[in-house]
């Protein structure tokens, strides 16, 4: 879990998924568990680097489960935690806003 707790809810979200590329690890992630290669293909421009380190973090904070297999080669698995599926009505109210967006905004 974070080190430090902030007093505002919304800042409390903000530091768990308030990156681009957390918000669309989780977006992948709703559909289920998922390999990294699946994941650094599906989250378009996202380095492996970024990748690792943001699947790290969001293992840290009870979002994403990780499983590793004893395989040759090793097989990496990754799933969202209740509370990493817990934020589904969050992003399917980021879809809603989006597409409504685009259906007015769009040239």
């Amino acid at each position: 879990m974070p080190k430090t707790i902030p007093n505002c809810p919304v800042e409390m979200t903000l530091q768990l998924i308030g990156d681009k590329w957390k918000v669309l690890i989780i977006r992948d992630l709703l559909t289920g568990t998922k390999r990294f290669n699946e994941l650094k293909r599906s989250v378009t421009g996202i380095t492996q680097k970024v990748l690792t380190s943001h699947l790290r973090d969001m293992e840290n904070d009870g979002l994403v489960i990780r499983k590793i297999y004893a395989e040759v080669p090793p097989k990496v698995e990754y799933t969202l935690t209740e509370t990493g599926l817990s934020l589904k009505p969050i992003l399917d109210s980021m879809l809603a806003w989006g597409t409504d967006y685009k259906t007015k905004y769009a040239e």
